[in-house]
């Protein structure tokens, strides 16, 4: 099954468009999300149209938000405290997602299609995220986690999120798929 949804910021021309690309559950699969424009705020975050019932679509905006800690790391934690919701980021997690980043923030660039080692993690225009999903993805009511492909990783990187249950809104939980990958070609000697 295909399906596409646009999203717009009117303000700013900020569109999203998602594939998706579904089994038959309706769950397991691989959602593409395309962007013509990442939000640079907190306004443009809440400006969009964002479907929170959607657990694919909340993880690709995280990895959205993340893209803006180079820019503005004050940006990136007030979209990342939005997508948290009710449990907003706390100390700890801005520290480990500042170890993680810091003069790496090619990283959050290596889950954008386009990018890779040897063009120093370049994602090609209008950008896009695959978020994927498996047979344990749902298996704990409430929680789902699913999965980033960095281009500079063997192994998709886990997400995981979390619903609330009077709403069926999805929230960011835990980022977990920082970890180190292969240095961009520039960088590493051994290139």
């Amino acid at each position: 099954m295909k399906k596409i949804i646009s999203l717009a910021l009117p303000t700013l021309a900020l569109f999203v468009t998602a594939i998706l690309c579904c089994s038959a559950t309706g769950q397991l699969g691989s959602r593409t999300f395309k962007f013509e424009a990442l939000p640079q705020n907190l306004e443009e975050l809440e400006s969009m149209e964002i479907d929170r019932t959607d657990p694919y679509f909340v993880s690709a905006m995280t990895v959205a938000a993340l893209a803006r800690f180079g820019e503005s790391q004050a940006d990136c934690f007030a979209m990342l405290n939005w997508l948290k919701g009710p449990d907003p980021i706390t100390l700890l997690e801005k520290t480990q997602i500042r170890d993680r980043l810091m003069g790496k923030t090619y990283k959050v660039w290596s889950f954008f299609k386009g990018s890779s080692p040897d063009n120093g993690y370049t994602p090609t225009e209008p950008y896009r995220i695959t978020v994927t999903s498996n047979s344990y993805s749902f298996k704990e009511n409430g929680w789902a986690t699913l999965y980033l492909k960095s281009s500079g990783a063997d192994s998709p990187r886990p997400i995981k999120l979390r619903q609330k249950k009077s709403t069926q809104e999805w929230f960011l939980n835990s980022i977990n798929f920082l970890a180190d990958i292969r240095k961009p070609a520039e960088d590493d000697p051994w290139s």
